[in-house]
Order: C-alpha cells, then sequence, then structure tokens
C-alpha cells in the first residue's frame, strides 16, 4: 500500500479556499481555529496512515468470515485492534452532538478524517460510516429516550449501526417491500423478513449494532406511503443502557461478494420475530430513512474521492518504479 495521507492538500482547502478561520460564529468553528484542525489533520494522518492502510491488502484478501452455527461474522486480523484504536482516539465523535459525548466540531473536519480513512483503507472506513448515518438518522426522528438509549454508545464507537433497505425482491422500489412490522402489547414491534447488501450487518468489533429497518406495519398503505421504520439491535439494551439479551430473531445468514471490500461484512439479515422499536411516527419511516440515505449518498462521493486520491498514489508509484524502454538519445 503507497498511500500517503495528503495533509497538505486538505490544510490547503480548509485554510486557503474555505477560510476556516472566518466561521468562528458559528456552531462548531469556535472550537476549530485553523491551529487546531491542523494538528487534527496530522493526528488523522498519522492513525489513518500508519494503522489503516497496512489493513487494506490483508482485509481484501482474508475477508470477512461467517460462522453459520453462531451466525456471527470475524473480521480480517488487525481490524478489531484498529477499531479499538479509532474509538479511543476519539475519531468516532468528531462531528457528533457534544450533548451525546460528541465533540461537536464542523463536518468539514469530520469529513477530512474520512477521505483519509476511505482512501487508506475504505473496507473498515464503512464501519464507522454506517454508523454515524445510523446516528444521524436517530438524531434526527428518534423519541428522548431513544436518543438517550443509542446515541451515546454510537458516538463513542461501542455500538455500531445499519440501514436496511433493500430486499431479494426489490432495490430501489422501496414501495415493494415485503418486511413485515406486527405491534406488541408492550409497544415494541416483531419485525420479519429478509434484507440483503447489508454493509456492516455483522462483525466481532462493537458491543452491538444498531440495525434501521425499514416495514410495514399490518394495515399500512400499500407503496411508499405505508412504510415505517424501526430500530433492531442486535443485543436488546436494558433500562441502564448497558447490553441486555441477544435479540434472536435478528441475525446474519450469508455474506454477499463486493469486489475491493472483503473486509467490510456486507450481509445478509434475516429477521423472524425480531424486536423492533418505531421511530418517529407510523408510515413516515422513508423520511426519517432519507436522512440516513442523503449522508450516504455524500458519503459514496467521498468514497470516489478518496479512491482517485489512493489510485492516483499507487499509480505515480508505480510508473516511478517500473521504468520502461530506454532514453531516445541512446
Amino acid at each position: 500500500m503507497t498511500y500517503q495521507p495528503p495533509v497538505r492538500d486538505h490544510a490547503f482547502i480548509l485554510r486557503d479556499v474555505l477560510n476556516i478561520d472566518q466561521h468562528g460564529a458559528l456552531p462548531g468553528f469556535s472550537d476549530a481555529p485553523f491551529d487546531v484542525v491542523e494538528q487534527i489533520l496530522e493526528a488523522a494522518a498519522q492513525f489513518t496512515g500508519e494503522v489503516l492502510a497496512p489493513l487494506n491488502t490483508v482485509g481484501d484478501k482474508t475477508g470477512c468470515k461467517l460462522d453459520p452455527v453462531t451466525n456471527t461474522v470475524t473480521t480480517p486480523p488487525g481490524f478489531k485492534d484498529a477499531y479499538k484504536q479509532m474509538c479511543e482516539g476519539g475519531w468516532t465523535a468528531i462531528g457528533s452532538d457534544p450533548a451525546y459525548g460528541g465533540q461537536g466540531l464542523p463536518h468539514v473536519v469530520n469529513l477530512a478524517f474520512s477521505e483519509m480513512s476511505s482512501s487508506a483503507n475504505m473496507a473498515f472506513s464503512m464501519y464507522p460510516g454506517l454508523a454515524h448515518g445510523a446516528y444521524s438518522a436517530i438524531h434526527t426522528g428518534g423519541s428522548d429516550e431513544q436518543k438517550q438509549t443509542y446515541l451515546p454508545k454510537m458516538v463513542s464507537g461501542e455500538w455500531t449501526g445499519t440501514m436496511n433497505l433493500t430486499e431479494p425482491h426489490c432495490g430501489t422500489d422501496l414501495g415493494l417491500l415485503r418486511t413485515k412490522a406486527v405491534p406488541q402489547a408492550d409497544g415494541s414491534y416483531k419485525i420479519t423478513g429478509q434484507k440483503i447488501w447489508i454493509s456492516a450487518g455483522e462483525h466481532d468489533m462493537a458491543d452491538n449494532i444498531v440495525h434501521l429497518v425499514l416495514a410495514r406495519i399490518e394495515g399500512a398503505p400499500a407503496g411508499v406511503k405505508g412504510i415505517s421504520l424501526f430500530i433492531v439491535p442486535k443485543f436488546i439494551p436494558n433500562a441502564d443502557g448497558s447490553v441486555g439479551p441477544r435479540n434472536e430473531g435478528a441475525k446474519c445468514v450469508g455474506l454477499e461478494e463486493k469486489m475491493g471490500i472483503h473486509g467490510n461484512a456486507t450481509c445478509v439479515m434475516q429477521y423472524d420475530d425480531a424486536v423492533g422499536y418505531l421511530i418517529g411516527e407510523e408510515n413516515s419511516g422513508l423520511k426519517i430513512m432519507f436522512v440516513m440515505m442523503n449522508e450516504a449518498r455524500l458519503g459514496v462521493g467521498m468514497q470516489g474521492v478518496a479512491q482517485g486520491e489512493a489510485a492516483y498514489q499507487a499509480a505515480v508509484a508505480f510508473a516511478k518504479d517500473r521504468l520502461q524502454g530506454r532514453r531516445a538519445a541512446r
């Protein structure tokens, strides 16, 4: 892996193009003068360049492994330790709300770190990326109780998150989804259905995985107008916010094949009467999920830039190392 985080380029954009110091009156920017941002960029470069980049090749060659008996996934060697270092370094909390343990720094600062981590190891960076998207959806549409239960753990990185939209028979046309939700006496729902292509759907790096699942409550209108959104945790939280019993109805039953990101667990998720909790109002789930979907779209654009940077650096290194032909003067 030849990737060297382009700290000077990021510094130029933030200092000379965006002039980050002129925005000090805006929320978050008062805590992000350029001298502080520059230190963050240097630390981000050290972590992504020295910890994540060396794991990119081993992650893709080894990949994730699914145990069909326990329905658990083991990530490639080094991933678990790298994730622990990322959490301890506070990288999962850069742009998150201070009310839930976040640092509250501007999104552009978090974006710089995300680009470096995606260039260094995109398969790895998708785990915290999906978690932040799920955090944003709960932050926007969740109840106060849901926010207090899930967000601090997701900000710290102790819990990660996913986005469950696609089903075997439907992709972009979400109005055709068949996953159903049955109301229960205690206010929860029983979720039944299958979702495919679920990035970071199962892994061994976090204590819990918070699945955001689109489903239709029995009797809801047809099409997208009858879609609701549910939190379906891998482990059901206790009243004090700690990890509780396993949500037996939610499990990974297969790993999908995605070229270049074998280090990320792209899962087939099966829900059989899994315990779920409604976010927001009934039949308004797609509106809340679009918070995560739109963040994902921006993230995919950033990933394109990140992979372009990594590819350029690799191409330059190869061209310099593998000389072709002889000088014309000889």
